[in-house]
């Protein structure tokens, strides 16, 4: 039955990956759809980012509430930015790209994980440990598709 969910899963978030091919997740224009990436670290919360304070990285544009963020991401990017370039967590260890929701987010080992929603972080949470080891051996392959 678990399988029989994951590939209805895979289909469906397949569906809105919205086939991007680049290797950060961008809505709007906006790498993660405009949301500070260090916020997540900082204040433990999704905060908009706002276009006084916005840098390229990874051929997209990244957006942070402060000076004060934009110059920590600058300093060190890898760890501040989002595990598979934005992607849901949980995608990402299905194989695909899927959108995330800024609100269902995590923090594991220092490390910043999104998903789709709050529903499938949920699910993605329960075993989170052994999807983020399928993630990181699937996003090699599935980051350039």
């Amino acid at each position: 039955m678990k399988t029989l969910l994951i590939l209805f899963l895979a289909l469906t978030f397949q569906s809105v990956a919205f086939g991007q091919k680049s290797e950060v997740f961008v809505a709007g224009g906006k790498a993660i759809a405009g949301y500070d990436p260090v916020a997540y670290f900082t204040e433990k919360k999704p905060v908009m980012g706002k276009p006084e304070f916005k840098l390229e990285y990874q051929g997209a544009v990244w957006y942070f509430s402060s000076e004060a963020n934009k110059k920590l991401f600058q300093a060190n990017p890898n760890t501040y930015a989002p595990q598979y370039g934005g992607y849901c967590a949980f995608g990402a260890a299905g194989g695909y790209k899927a959108k995330i929701s800024p609100d269902a987010w995590a923090i594991v080992n220092n490390k910043l994980y999104l998903n789709y929603d709050q529903n499938v972080q949920m699910d993605w949470i329960k075993d989170k440990e052994a999807l983020i080891k399928k993630a990181d051996s699937n996003w090699p392959a599935i980051k350039k598709n």
